[in-house]
């Protein structure tokens, strides 16, 4: 055998091997399709009874038993109390490989339903003081639902899989009670991604006002850093009737308030980022006639790069500071740094993007703006390669304006987007798992076999 003809049989061994693994592919997602068309059932009754009965952040009790009854049913080995109520299930396929980990949230809001539905939540509870209902108003209970549905059909699957799935339901993403660690980082700090070390993680969030069919996605910034702010104005206090003899801290945080839109407006360089500074609450004084001594303001800030984020924090110190000096006043100013930004790995969005469009079609798979909203799936994103993309939850044929946002009274959601949502997660899964171990391109394991 001459080199030409050496050569030539190297090639097609090699392209007879690729060509077998697409085969094996389409074969396994075939199987995977299936399984998940025959769970939407299932995965709509577990949502239904996840909505009935949620659970505010570090408080999901209930939820938390039934996920980890469900995974132990599948054979996995289950961790329980991981970040104070999250349940972690590792699957361990049937060939080595990478770990990919898969998350959804589990917590409810402070929100009362008003959404006229069979299930609908009738949960009360007392938050900061106030008497409120608790609702699955942001879709949590979906993500639930659909990742233990993810659970199953991977699961049905184990012995093709090439790597280790870990599943992560994590508490308290909307935030922890006060004076309590909860969360993304909280389990991060409990181990939740090392032994096994996790290569890659994946997370979806459905979308109230998406099409469904739809999955949108950004690589780079998606979702906004998100952090707090307080700042307290210090005057002198006196009576109304003479301001002269006093120090008003009202008027001084009046002129901070305005002081403090010139940030975005003047300061950020909007063409690189977006921003923003909100002041969500001002408090001050008793009685009509009493200039008080003290004026409390609490705010959020939206950034999407650290550049960003310390001017913003700067300027807000800068413009508080010296108005209240300038009127004879002290401000003190303090900014707690809460959420990162949002950030899908380049590299790993433009592996996996075809993924998604040889499940739902290119057509269906569409870039999406940055979002000023945020996610602490991004305490994950910090520390591994993460993904992070949006569901289309809207019934089709409906307007944007037609339906509730998330965070509202009347949100709700077309249970319709279910069976997609399992797909997606699973297809991210083997496909990643078959690009660690093959070193396939992206393109053409995903042209081939689905």
């Amino acid at each position: 055998m001459n080199h030409h003809q050496l050569c030539g049989r190297v090639l097609l061994l090699a392209g007879l091997s690729v060509q077998t693994a697409f085969a094996q592919m389409g074969a396994l997602t075939a199987r995977m399709d299936k399984t998940a068309e025959s769970l939407e059932k299932k995965v709509v009754a577990w949502r239904r009874d996840f909505h009935q009965h949620p659970e505010l952040g570090n408080r999901e009790f209930q939820t938390a038993a039934k996920i980890a009854a469900h995974l132990q049913s599948l054979g996995m080995e289950v961790k329980t109390g991981v970040g104070k109520t999250g349940v972690v299930g590792l699957l361990k396929g049937g060939k080595p490989g990478p770990v990919v980990a898969l998350r959804a949230d589990m917590d409810g809001l402070p929100v009362t339903e008003r959404v006229d539905l069979p299930f609908k939540s009738e949960a009360r509870t007392e938050y900061n003081g106030q008497q409120t209902g608790i609702m699955h108003a942001c879709g949590h209970d979906s993500h639930v639902a659909m990742l233990m549905g993810a659970a199953e059909v991977l699961a049905s699957v184990k012995n093709d899989l090439r790597g280790t799935v870990k599943f992560i339901f994590q508490p308290a993403e909307e935030g922890a009670p006060a004076g309590e660690e909860g969360g993304a980082y909280l389990m991060i700090k409990e181990g939740v991604l090392e032994n096994p070390k996790v290569d890659a993680i994946f997370g979806l969030h459905i979308n109230s006002q998406t099409e469904v069919g739809t999955i949108k996605y950004r690589p780079g910034a998606t979702m906004a850093a998100v952090d707090e702010y307080a700042i307290k104005i210090k005057g002198k206090q006196t009576h109304g009737a003479a301001p002269w003899s006093g120090v008003d801290p009202i008027v001084t945080a009046a002129q901070v308030v305005m002081g403090l839109q010139t940030i975005v407006s003047r300061n950020v360089t909007l063409t690189d980022n977006a921003a923003v500074v909100t002041v969500g609450a001002l408090h001050s004084g008793i009685r009509q006639n009493i200039i008080p001594e003290e004026a409390n303001m609490i705010g959020t800030i939206r950034t999407f790069s650290p550049e960003a984020q310390m001017l913003v924090h700067r300027r807000i110190n800068e413009i508080a500071t010296n108005i209240a000096e300038s009127a004879g006043a002290k401000a003190d100013v303090k900014i707690n740094v809460m959420y990162p930004v949002t950030y899908n790995d380049p590299k790993l969005t433009d592996q996996m993007a075809p993924t998604l469009e040889a499940l739902a079609g290119k057509n269906n798979v569409r870039l999406t703006p940055a979002q000023t909203g945020a996610e602490d799936f991004s305490f994950f994103q910090q520390k591994v390669p993460g993904f992070f993309y949006f569901l289309g939850g809207m019934t089709k044929g409906k307007k944007v304006e037609e339906v509730a946002p998330h965070h509202t009274p009347d949100f709700q959601i077309d249970e319709a987007c279910f069976v997609l949502g399992m797909k997606s997660l699973c297809h991210l899964t083997v496909d990643y798992m078959e690009l660690a171990n093959k070193g396939v391109a992206v393109k053409e394991l995903t042209a081939s076999g689905k």
